[in-house]
């Protein structure tokens, strides 16, 4: 990372910044070239593991990039607002992100899909929710285990 001064290296503020986002967009590639999709998520930290969870219709061009080629790259960002000034060069922007790299693991268990559905609703609404089979089968459910990550903030 160019600008250090803005780097977040704390845990627990890297955290905070991931629960304050609600969309993560992740860049694959395909045969047609790279692709990004804007999308909401829920996540875990545990044992210093960071996994992002998401659900998806089960066909598509992301589904089948993803089936391809596991390996992406997601950015999330959040706190916006503008900085302004009277020349338009001192212009700004502040803002907090988190950009990383992962591989893709589509998720089959049944009982998996509802943990992950579970915490990707509790990550956007604070709340809970419990699916049944039905609703679980009716979707695709994938995470991005995280091989690395780093967060930034301009304040």
């Amino acid at each position: 990372m160019r600008r250090k001064d803005r780097e977040v290296i704390d845990l627990k503020e890297l955290l905070q910044i991931i629960d304050q986002c609600k969309v993560c967009r992740i860049a694959m590639h395909d045969k047609a070239g790279l692709y990004i999709v804007p999308m909401n998520f829920g996540y875990t930290y545990e044992n210093g593991q960071l996994e992002l969870f998401f659900h998806s219709a089960k066909e598509g061009r992301k589904i089948s990039a993803l089936k391809e080629n596991s390996n992406v790259c997601f950015e999330m960002d959040c706190e916006h607002r503008l900085i302004t000034a009277d020349v338009a060069c001192n212009y700004g922007y502040f803002f907090k992100s988190i950009i990383g790299n992962g591989k893709v693991v589509f998720i089959d268990s049944i009982e998996e899909k509802k943990t992950a559905l579970s915490l990707l609703m509790k990550h956007q609404t604070g709340q809970d929710f419990s699916f049944d089979d039905q609703m679980v089968n009716s979707v695709s459910v994938f995470k991005i285990i995280v091989h690395n990550y780093s967060g930034k903030e301009h304040r």
